[in-house]
């Protein structure tokens, strides 16, 4: 997604009235209020551009220029946000195509002042007051740098060509993908293995047959628990092809364009060009982590892997087996049942829902020192809840929340954390976040409850910025860093000291007692090195996309999946799934390991008490409170009181249990 008015996962709205009395979002009922509101998004960032264009270059100060500009992003972001948010949520397909619109149109218009010479020159011209500024000042150079302002004419001209052309096909791979409507029908007979409580939620016919889309409440229940190999073999060729060939020419154009726009600035690789603005700064610092990664891992891959093919010829009969790709989360699942007694479907009882939401928030309120108080406002459907969230200590409202959890047709598919306002100090402004997920309303499993935290760690990095300026604020950090909060509070979802507060919120609620988080720990980590194996591949496929050399997207896919231990299935488009790296994390996707080793450095801060409000809110003001202010290597030694070690993630890959079979 677009970095710069419209930032990953981060939608800036307002629902009228002053900027720094609503954290509330504009509903739009048509497709044509969200054009009349992209219409007047536009115009109003032209005009204040104007304005700054018109300030004399020795005249150009902090309040005029880069105070000016931060009120541009604000003006903009009021009127157009609610439109980049309903384009992945609102019911109404119109609506969403409306929303898509709007973004493409925005994307033009950001290039076409990132590469205007007169606006460059008089944020170059600025002379910061402070570090704040000069970190605005820097991200906006960057911005005008990283659009071609600087180069010559008809590269300029390219680059805007190629910008503008990149944002479109990443939004059209991403809205395949949430408007696929396949659904598979199984019949009474594939259904053997299946909770009886995951076929009651799940649609139905009057037949008996199920029928099933493209979703992950659909699919990753079936996969762990479906006795019929050759269902779970449907469902997984079904759900590895979404997006289908269409999305394929999308994916190879993208490199295409990325590497020619990385070659008008000298780059050799796309890679080369965004890694510059991370934390790692260059591709060999990726490549040298991911060799680390693959080293340590390849041993225990092996090892999980031969583990799970002697529980398949056990339950087979079997003498002579092996396993497949669709075999894997079936057989975890059987191993996590048999050895440590963890059904995740059966644990949905110990984490019901809505309970698990009060619970989540009851973590946040003791961390971080916050209160929710929920607020009837105007939603886009009525799944959706909202909070005021309030400082506890002097009951100041630090913003708004957003919670939209539960699945249903044409909504985002997967998990993710809008920023809906920035935060900024100077202009009195409220930070707001949407948390979009597709939960079960029954209840979550120990995945779903770590996923449940790691998205509200977004949330919340939104919600608690207190930055001077809205275009710093929130998760506008380094890419490679961006997870890392989230990373680090996955930990709350799996740790006794954490857990055993739910009786505060759900008094009814199945105890959980150090035996049953014993048993969830283990349970976690069975399969481990599998899983993060296939990350590394993620990872290693996204860099070799935006390397050097052109590559088909499918053929290099099919030669770096066929040499990982369950190896690759003929007829399977993957990448044609990969929305991650269609958007804003090409070249990006190591990020989530890196980011871990970052969450979990951190954790160990945590280590004499998990819910220690001090800890918690000192990480607050440190971290979460300064947004991208600061680089994150400096957050980080902020609130560590040292240099980051990635020591602590290694240690966890290395610590993979591999019991052998009994």
């Amino acid at each position: 997604m677009n970095r710069r008015f419209l930032l990953p996962c981060l939608l800036l709205v307002l629902a009228g009235g002053p900027a720094s009395a609503r954290t509330t979002i504009e509903i739009f009922d048509t497709a044509e209020a969200v054009n009349r509101a992209c219409d007047a998004g536009l115009a109003a960032a032209r005009e204040a551009a104007e304005d700054i264009r018109q300030v004399p270059i020795d005249q150009a100060g902090v309040d005029n220029v880069l105070a000016a500009w931060d009120d541009l992003y604000m003006a903009m972001s009021d009127r157009i946000g609610p439109a980049y948010l309903q384009a992945y949520v609102h019911p109404d397909q119109a609506v969403r195509d409306a929303g898509q619109d709007c973004i493409n149109r925005t994307t033009r218009l950001e290039t076409d002042l990132y590469q205007n010479p007169a606006l460059f020159q008089r944020v170059q011209a600025v002379v910061p007051d402070d570090a704040a500024d000069k970190a605005l000042q820097t991200h906006l150079l960057a911005e005008f740098e990283d659009s071609g302002v600087a180069l010559p004419d008809e590269r300029r001209q390219r680059a805007k060509t190629l910008l503008q052309r990149i944002e479109e096909l990443g939004q059209q791979f991403q809205q395949n993908l949430r408007e696929n409507d396949t659904v598979l029908t199984f019949g009474p007979d594939e259904q053997r293995g299946l909770p009886d409580a995951f076929i009651e939620r799940v649609p139905g016919d009057d037949e008996g047959n199920l029928r099933l889309q493209m979703q992950y409440p659909h699919y990753f229940p079936f996969m762990e628990n479906a006795a019929d190999a050759d269902a779970r073999e449907r469902f997984y060729r079904a759900f590895n092809n979404r997006g289908g060939d269409a999305n394929l020419d999308i994916l190879d154009q993208l490199e295409s364009l990325r590497r020619e726009l990385a070659g008008l600035y000298g780059f050799d690789s796309y890679a080369a060009f965004a890694t510059r603005r991370r934390m790692v700064g260059d591709p060999s610092t990726v490549h040298a982590f991911l060799d680390r990664v693959a080293d340590t891992l390849a041993p225990l891959q092996t090892a999980e892997l031969a583990q799970l093919t002697r529980l398949k010829a056990e339950h087979t009969g079997r003498d002579e087996v092996t396993l497949a790709p669709w075999d894997k989360s079936f057989y975890l699942t059987r191993l996590r049942e048999s050895r440590y007694d963890i059904d995740a479907e059966a644990m949905r009882r110990h984490f019901p829902m809505p309970a698990m939401t009060d619970w989540v928030l009851h973590v946040a309120e003791k961390l971080y020192g916050l209160r929710f108080v929920s607020a009837e406002v105007p939603v886009w459907h009525e799944d959706v809840r909202y909070y005021h969230v309030h400082d506890r200590n002097s009951d100041i409202r630090l913003g708004g929340l957003y919670l939209d959890l539960h699945p249903r047709d044409g909504k985002y598919g997967h998990a993710a954390a809008f920023g809906v306002h920035g935060a900024s100090t100077r202009a009195g402004r409220k930070p707001t976040s949407v948390l979009v997920t597709n939960f079960t309303r029954s209840g979550l499993t120990p995945d779903e409850l770590e996923t449940y935290l790691h998205e509200i760690g977004h949330a919340l990095h939104g919600v608690l910025s207190t930055t001077r300026y809205a275009m710093l604020s929130g998760t506008e950090v380094e890419l490679d860093f961006v997870e890392a909060p989230s990373q680090m509070f996955q930990a709350w979802s799996y740790r006794l000291e954490s857990l055993q507060t739910i009786p505060r919120v759900c008094p009814d609620c199945p105890p959980v007692d150090a035996d049953l988080v014993e048993r969830m720990e283990e349970s976690r980590r069975a399969g481990q090195a599998l899983f993060y194996g296939r990350q590394w591949l993620y990872a290693q496929y996204d860099m070799q996309l935006a390397g050097p050399a052109p590559v088909d997207p499918m053929t290099r896919w099919r030669k770096l999946e066929s040499a990982t231990p369950l190896g690759h299935v003929e007829g399977t488009r993957f990448p044609a799934t990969f929305g991650h790296i269609a958007g804003g994390y090409a070249a990006g996707y190591y990020g989530y390991m890196w980011a871990e080793a970052l969450g979990l450095d951190m954790l160990s801060a945590f280590d004499d008490g998990l819910m220690d409000p001090e800890v918690g809110q000192r990480f607050r003001r440190t971290v979460l409170a300064r947004g991208g202010e600061r680089p994150a290597s400096e957050l980080v030694r902020d609130f560590l009181g040292r240099d980051t070690r990635p020591d602590a993630f290694f240690e966890k890959l290395r610590n993979a249990p591999v019991k052998p079979a009994p």
